[in-house]
């Protein structure tokens, strides 16, 4: 069975903490609720965390949504961002499966990037390394203003910004995650074919805005 690799990448500095920080653990905790009771999803679907701030860790790794469990984060640190796209490429090397002569491998992985604050590591080497392996499609999150989205539109041309990093913002981008997750999976299992960017996703709720 292909699957449908899906990397969140959350950043979970000192100045997540808080509300932002609770946002995101229940945002993630209702996005699989939500994926467990959608047929294509739950077949297709893996999931893997990454959170950065002063380092970036795979807390989860890809994991099918029935087994999924989440791993207690806590807000604290710097951000990261460098690092955890290095992570990422690495993790997408080890555990998406290749096309092959003899088998189809997995779909292109999805990246959901989200982030309050600007990258404090060398993010420029972590984006060279990201850019060298396939995904579908990143989508990067500006959590509030403190966000730099110029650096997000280097790594993806998909980039939303949130005007507040509070709770029910934080919620509708993961509602609008979890949306673009099943639509994808629901796309690849019918069609066989693979989502390229924000124009075949549903469209973002108000509190999203599109970055252009």
């Amino acid at each position: 069975m292909r699957r449908l690799p899906v990397y969140l990448l959350l950043d979970t500095s000192g100045s997540m903490n808080g509300e932002p920080i609770e946002a995101v653990k229940n945002g993630v905790q209702i996005m699989i609720s939500s994926l467990r009771q959608n047929p294509q999803a739950i077949e297709t679907a893996f999931l893997s965390i990454i959170t950065f701030d002063s380092n970036a860790k795979q807390i989860v790794p890809l994991t099918d949504l029935a087994s999924f469990q989440m791993a207690d984060i806590r807000a604290t640190g710097t951000t990261a961002l460098g690092e955890a796209l290095k992570l990422v490429s690495l993790c997408i090397d080890k555990e998406v499966a290749k096309t092959t002569a003899e088998q189809k491998g997995d779909w292109k992985p999805l990246v959901f990037i989200m982030t309050d604050g600007v990258p404090t590591d060398d993010w420029q080497s972590g984006l060279s390394m990201f850019k060298q392996r396939k995904t579908a499609y990143t989508v990067a999150c500006a959590a509030g203003h403190g966000a730099d989205t110029a650096v997000l539109k280097q790594i993806t041309e998909n980039v939303v910004s949130l005007d507040t990093a509070d709770s029910a913002t934080i919620s509708r981008f993961f509602a609008w995650v979890t949306a673009s997750i099943g639509v994808t999976s629901t796309r690849v299992e019918d069609s066989g074919k693979e989502l390229t960017g924000l124009s075949e996703l549903p469209p973002p709720p108000s509190e999203l805005n599109i970055v252009v």
